[in-house]
């Protein structure tokens, strides 16, 4: 009873969301797919694709994106939130396969596409790169369980290939990142017009880069108010700077895909898709505009609100391509059971508690900046700078 006492409420959220996932997990590989999912032959693709897959890999970017700012392009100012931009992305893509697994009628089966090719799909490129890729993280990510069990020999082995380890990542996850877009590229006639197009791989690269860098914003703001570290705001404000330029010509290259796709005029018509789209669009344009701001990227809740809006408008892209678009075509419509949603919401409750599990007990945070500020600090200078601007 004493230990029950301690728990603190994000203790209890944790344990109440895993009984809950522990239920509809029983369910699914006891009675089947039909028995916890809403999906159904005429929509097979619903929110453990969506969201699970298609959300976790793109929110899994920053790994590829942080690692190459420091061990390939040699800004070393980067070191100190490359492994924990590392960590995510490797956790992101272990969820992945594991989120795939409930998905999957046979999901014991998952290693048949290693040994039976198929060279013309493009979900064939998607599972190899995957699995290329996470084993790549894994080994990215090794150096800090040998600094914590003090392997002096192997960790020398690995920092010697690490720099090709890096440059095999980005390109492995450059190709299954766009490669992800590229399946919806079959469907001309089921995904609505306002996400269909043949630049979909480039959008889906774009996107990912995009939110990439947010969840690296996003993980550094979580770290600082779970363990007492302090933000590293140059870091974090050079980040942003990036993050700016590549939402403004994300934004850009979709708008003018729609025009010379004369697409446009469907936007004036008030349907589902397009108050989807709508969202879509303003959760990335307002950080894309704020980010230009100075005082916006030195303060640091504006600047987490910023890295959240990117998150949630990515998601939204994705799940509008993967659910929302395509429910007009297939005459039905789609609403995920709650077993669905519990087993999603397991998913990344766990990835949160790996997470703080590994950041107590390896080296993950880096040393902090003589600029770092405490994330639960909002200093009176910092206030009145954003609401009277530059």
């Amino acid at each position: 009873m004493n230990a029950l006492r301690k728990l603190g409420v994000w203790h209890w959220i944790f344990w109440i969301t895993m009984a809950f996932a522990g239920y509809a997990t029983f369910i699914r590989f006891w009675y089947g797919l039909g028995a916890v999912s809403n999906m159904s032959d005429q929509f097979p693709w619903g929110v453990w694709v969506g969201f699970d897959v298609m959300c976790g890999v793109a929110l899994a970017a920053g790994g590829f994106t942080i690692a190459a700012v420091v061990h390939v392009f040699n800004i070393k100012k980067y070191k100190p939130i490359a492994r924990p931009a590392i960590l995510t992305a490797f956790l992101g893509y272990s969820l992945v396969v594991l989120a795939l697994m409930f998905d999957l009628g046979k999901p014991y089966n998952i290693w048949h596409p290693l040994v039976m090719w198929n060279p013309r799909s493009v979900m064939f490129e998607v599972g190899w790169c995957v699995t290329l890729y996470s084993i790549v993280l894994g080994l990215e990510f090794l150096p800090a369980v040998l600094e914590r069990f003090h392997l002096e020999l192997p960790l020398r082995l690995l920092k010697k290939i690490m720099i090709p380890l890096v440059i095999a990542g980005c390109i492995l996850s450059t190709l299954h990142q766009s490669s992800l877009g590229s399946l919806f590229l079959i469907l001309p006639h089921k995904l609505h017009p306002l996400w269909y197009t043949d630049m979909l791989p480039v959008q889906f690269l774009f996107s990912a880069i995009c939110v990439g860098l947010a969840m690296t914003i996003f993980e550094s703001w979580h770290s600082a108010k779970a363990f007492g570290h302090h933000l590293e705001m140059d870091l974090l404000n050079g980040l942003a700077r990036v993050l700016a330029v590549a939402l403004s010509g994300y934004l850009a290259l979709r708008f003018l895909d729609l025009y010379h796709r004369g697409v446009l005029p469907l936007l004036t018509q008030p349907t589902r898709e397009v108050w989807f789209f709508s969202l879509e669009i303003l959760l990335l344009a307002v950080p894309a505009a704020l980010l230009y701001r100075d005082h916006v990227r030195s303060y640091p809740p504006a600047l987490y609100g910023c890295s959240v809006s990117v998150v949630f408008g990515v998601i939204t892209n994705r799940l509008n391509v993967g659910i929302t678009g395509m429910e007009r075509a297939s005459g039905v419509s789609y609403t995920p059971r709650w077993t669905e949603i519990a087993i999603t919401l397991g998913i990344v409750a766990l990835g949160f508690a790996i997470f703080r599990f590994a950041a107590r007990n390896l080296p993950i945070l880096g040393e902090e900046q003589q600029t770092a500020v405490p994330a639960s600090t909002v200093t009176r200078e910092m206030a009145p700078s954003f609401a009277q601007g530059d």
